[in-house]
């Protein structure tokens, strides 16, 4: 009868174990698993241009908000997860659509840099939202390179229960060289949920300058959702030594999009609620410390920092853009001719503003 008991823990155990690795397997092999470094695939225009030394070159940035517009408080967008609405309607995203399009077409960037574009998510209809894009603007803007920082054929999550995707995007009126994704630090929870949770990445782009120099374009999105972990100034920390190689290598480089941090000084204008997504000391001092940024402190904290909000809540308590938490960083190889964001008949377009930067090459 021992021996029975035995042999029946013993198998149970065994069955335990496989099942165990079973779901691991299952797990790891629908979701996304990058390498520090990954090479990306680059798409050109057999007619694009170079660009040219000491030339002018507009540069947009901007956090689409994977085109749902305005009219929703997403789950996410209230602190504690409990926001009434899943998704926007097909409607709307058609709507977003166009108005990104003709904002896009109106300001006549040269360059364009994308966060928040969906791919293949049940919550936008599984379409690829940078063809989309591409197919309602001049085709001079068809050179591009993606890189994507959220995927899974699954998320068992009661909002999303399918497919997610999320991706960077630069899109260019010039010919693009090479492609680089690198990983950032990642939010730990624990060993199951860690799987399905974002992996945000700097996407860099090099666009040839003829002569033999080159332009190096960097996009991103840091976490937004990391208090009680040190996520933030991990992923502040890998910008800043990336930025640092190459400012030691005279490299002529720009930074951009949507950090989810603070300028320094800011966070004592924010309200309570708004507070508990920052740190009282933001982890863009050094940052500041070291590297031309725009807006700079002043332009954050003075008597115009309203000009350089650029994130609009999703909250109907909220009246328009409160805070700074999108960027352009730059090298001294460059000059900046002027920049902005773009706060005319943008409000209702995404919950973060465009910017754009113009610089003039070396």
């Amino acid at each position: 009868m021992l021996n029975l008991l035995i042999k029946s823990i013993k198998w149970t155990a065994i069955s335990l174990v496989v099942l165990t690795a079973a779901l691991a397997l299952l797990i790891w092999s629908i979701t996304f698993h990058p390498p520090q470094l990954q090479a990306e695939p680059v798409t050109n225009n057999s007619q694009a241009p170079e660009l040219q030394p000491a030339q002018e070159v507009k540069v947009l940035s901007w956090n689409l908000q994977y085109m749902s517009g305005k009219n929703y408080e997403f789950w996410y967008d209230h602190i504690d997860g409990n926001g009434p609405d899943i998704r926007a309607s097909k409607e709307d995203i058609s709507t977003t659509f166009k108005q990104v399009a003709e904002l896009i077409i109106a300001q006549n960037p040269d360059v364009i840099l994308l966060q928040e574009l969906h791919d293949n998510a049940k919550r936008t209809d599984y379409e690829d939202q940078l063809q989309r894009l591409l197919s309602l603007l001049p085709p001079e803007y068809n050179n591009y390179s993606e890189t994507f920082y959220w995927q899974a054929d699954f998320v068992p999550l009661p909002q999303i229960l399918g497919s997610v995707g999320m991706k960077l995007a630069v899109i260019s009126k010039y010919k693009l060289g090479t492609a680089l994704r690198h990983q950032l630090a990642t939010i730990k929870t624990d060993p199951v949920t860690d799987q399905f949770n974002f992996r945000r990445a700097i996407q860099e782009v090099s666009l040839p300058i003829a002569g033999g120099s080159e332009l190096t374009l960097m996009n991103t999105h840091f976490d937004a959702f990391a208090q009680g972990s040190d996520t933030m100034q991990q992923q502040v920390t890998y910008m800043e030594q990336l930025l640092a190689a190459k400012n030691a290598k005279g490299e002529a480089w720009v930074i951009a999009g949507d950090l989810n941090l603070l300028p320094p000084g800011q966070y004592d204008i924010m309200d309570e609620d708004a507070k508990g997504y920052y740190q009282p000391t933001s982890e863009l001092e050094r940052i500041y410390g070291q590297f031309k940024v725009i807006p700079s402190i002043e332009q954050a904290n003075g008597a115009d920092a309203k000009d350089w909000f650029t994130h609009f809540p999703n909250r109907k308590e909220i009246a328009g853009p409160d805070r700074t938490i999108d960027y352009f960083v730059h090298s001294d190889h460059i000059q900046v001719a002027g920049a902005q964001v773009i706060q005319k008949n943008t409000w209702h377009i995404s919950d973060h503003l465009p910017m754009t930067m113009t610089l003039t090459l070396p």
